[in-house]
């Protein structure tokens, strides 16, 4: 499910517009010589703190990663476990919503998780995370019984 879309970053809320600029920071820290993609992404956890990631690709493909589980893992790494949403930066033309992988990643951590994406152009999409992955693979689906 969609919640918002815009077509100019006046239109987010405050706090967003400054996630926004702290993925675009983040985002020219990216290492994408072979998709050149840059992705930039700012998780914020429900105690307000942030944590930031890029992709960062490698010539054996299956080895890199995208920016949004590496924001995961440095919020994991500093023990955060709860997040409230995720902002992502690229220079698309659309607002590109995180792959699969980051879906079932995120989830984990934040089921009802807020998404943001956000182009060079300023236009933006919001989903809720539920929209993005309405039946994810969960904890309990590894209960046998």
């Amino acid at each position: 499910m969609t919640h918002g879309r815009g077509e100019s970053l006046d239109t987010l809320p405050a706090e967003v517009q400054a996630l926004v600029v702290r993925a675009r920071g983040v985002q020219a820290n990216a290492w994408a010589p072979y998709s050149r993609f840059p992705v930039g992404a700012v998780l914020e956890a429900h105690d307000g703190r942030c944590f930031d990631g890029c992709n960062v690709e490698n010539a054996s493909f299956p080895a890199g990663i995208c920016a949004e589980r590496g924001a995961l893992a440095t919020a994991v790494a500093a023990g955060a476990r709860s997040f409230t949403r995720v902002v992502i930066t690229t220079d698309a033309s659309e607002p590109a919503p995180p792959c699969g992988v980051c879906r079932q990643a995120l989830v984990e951590f934040a089921p009802a998780l807020d998404v943001y994406s956000v182009t060079a152009s300023g236009r933006w999409v919001q989903w809720s995370m539920t929209g993005l992955l309405p039946s994810p693979f969960h904890p309990a689906s590894l209960t046998v019984s």
